[in-house]
C-alpha cells in the first residue's frame, strides 16, 4: 500500500528551444513536476493500477476482492495525492539542493506520509470498532514502510537515469546543431566577401558600406548563440540583403510581410531565414536578367509562427535550382528537426515560375 505516483514517468521534452530547456533543467531537478495537471492525472491512474495489483492477493473471492480494492484504493489515493501536494508546494525549495539531497528529501516525505496514513488507518479502525485480527497494527505499518522504501528507491533511481538520458540526448542534439551551424557560417562569409570584392574597384563607396553592413551582421550572427530571436534573425537577413542590393541593384526587390501580431521575441535556430533568402537570390533572382521579387512572410497562427520565403524562377533558374547545392536546405531541415522534434519541418513547393519554402516555429 504505497504511493502510486512512484511509477510516474518524467514528462517528455516540450516544444521550446534547446537552450531554454537546458537553462531550466537545473531549476527543475530530476523529479517530475507534480504541479502539472497532466502529471497529477498520471498519479491518480498509477495509484489505481497499484491498488489493483495489491488487491489481487491469493485466496480472495469476488466479493472480498471489490471490498479490498475499494479500501486499498482509498488508502493509496490519499497517500499519493498528499505526497503530490507536498512535493508541489515545496518544489522550489527542494530543487535548490543537490541531487542527493533532493532524493533524500523525497524519500523521507514518502516514508513519512506512508507512516502517517498507516497510523491514521489504525486509529480509524479502532474508532469504528471494525473487526480485525489481534496484533495486526505494527505488522501492517512495517509492511507498508518496507514496500514504500523499496518502491521509492527504485522509482528515484529511475527518475535519475531518465534525467541523465535526457541531458545526454540534449547535449548530443546541441552538438549536432553547432556543427551544422558552423558549416553555414563560412559559406555565408565566403559569399558576402565575394560580393564586396566585386564592388571594390567599380563602386568603392558601396563596397565600404557593404563592409560596414557585414561587420554589423557578423556582430550578431557570429555571437556564441545557437538560437536567435525572430527580431535578430530578421536583422541578420536585412543586413545580408543590403550587401546583395549593392551588387544586384534594382534587379533585387524584397517584399517583407511581417504580421504585426507575430511575437518577434520567439527564438529560432540561428541563421535559419538568411540561408533560405540567400538560396532565393542565387537560384531565383541572379539568373534572371530582369530580376524579381523575393517575398519573406512571417504569419502569426494560433500555435505557430509560419515563415515563408518565395522567389521567381525562369528556365535557367529551374536548371540551376535542380543542379544547385542543396546544403542550406538539408542543413536547416536537420537543425529544425533537432530543435523542435519535427518529422518534416520544411515544406518546399516548386512550379515553373515560383519556388517557395515554408516552415513553422512552434510556440
Amino acid at each position: 500500500m504505497v504511493c502510486g505516483f512512484l511509477f510516474l514517468t518524467i514528462p517528455g521534452m516540450d516544444k521550446n528551444n534547446l537552450q531554454e530547456r537546458q537553462e531550466t533543467e537545473v531549476l527543475e531537478g530530476f523529479l517530475p513536476d507534480f504541479c502539472n495537471s497532466h502529471n497529477v492525472f498520471l498519479v491518480i491512474l498509477m495509484a489505481e493500477l497499484l491498488a489493483l495489483i495489491l488487491s489481487l492477493a491469493p485466496g480472495v473471492d469476488v466479493a472480498q476482492f471489490w471490498t479490498r480494492l475499494a479500501l486499498i484504493s482509498l488508502f493509496i489515493q490519499w497517500i499519493s495525492l498528499s505526497a503530490v501536494l507536498l512535493l508541489c508546494y515545496a518544489r522550489r525549495w527542494i530543487n535548490q539542493h543537490s541531487t542527493w539531497i533532493i532524493a533524500t528529501i523525497a524519500y523521507g516525505i514518502i516514508l513519512f506520509i506512508t507512516l502517517l496514513f498507516s497510523l491514521l488507518s489504525i486509529e480509524l479502525t479502532n474508532i469504528l470498532q471494525l473487526k480485525t485480527r489481534p496484533g495486526w497494527e505494527w505488522p501492517f505499518v512495517i509492511r507498508n514502510l518496507i514496500i514504500a522504501a523499496v518502491v521509492t528507491a527504485v522509482a528515484l533511481r529511475y527518475f535519475y537515469v531518465q534525467l541523465l538520458w535526457k541531458r545526454n540526448t540534449e547535449t548530443e542534439a546541441l552538438s549536432r546543431i553547432q556543427a551544422l551551424q558552423a558549416r553555414i557560417r563560412p559559406h555565408f562569409l565566403f559569399n558576402s566577401m565575394n560580393t564586396i570584392a566585386s564592388l571594390t574597384r567599380s563602386q568603392p563607396e558601396q563596397a565600404e558600406q557593404a563592409v560596414e553592413d557585414l561587420a554589423d551582421l557578423f556582430r550578431v550572427s557570429l555571437a556564441e548563440k545557437n538560437m536567435l530571436s525572430l527580431n535578430e534573425e530578421v536583422e541578420v537577413t536585412q543586413r545580408y540583403l543590403n550587401i546583395e542590393k549593392h551588387r544586384l541593384g534594382d534587379r533585387l526587390q524584397v517584399d517583407w510581410q511581417i504580421d504585426p501580431e507575430a511575437d518577434m521575441t520567439e527564438v529560432i535556430p540561428a541563421l535559419t531565414i538568411q540561408p533560405l533568402v540567400e538560396n532565393a537570390l542565387y537560384h531565383g533572382i541572379e539568373p534572371l536578367t530582369e530580376g524579381g521579387v523575393v517575398t519573406i512572410k512571417l504569419e502569426n497562427l494560433p500555435h505557430t509562427i509560419r515563415i515563408t520565403i518565395a522567389n521567381p524562377l525562369g528556365k535557367i533558374s529551374n536548371q540551376r535550382q535542380h543542379k544547385g547545392n542543396r546544403m542550406a536546405l538539408n542543413n536547416i531541415r536537420q537543425r529544425l528537426q533537432l530543435a523542435y522534434a519535427l518529422e518534416e519541418p520544411l515544406k518546399v513547393e516548386a512550379t515553373e515560375d515560383n519556388y517557395t519554402v515554408t516552415f513553422d516555429i512552434p510556440r
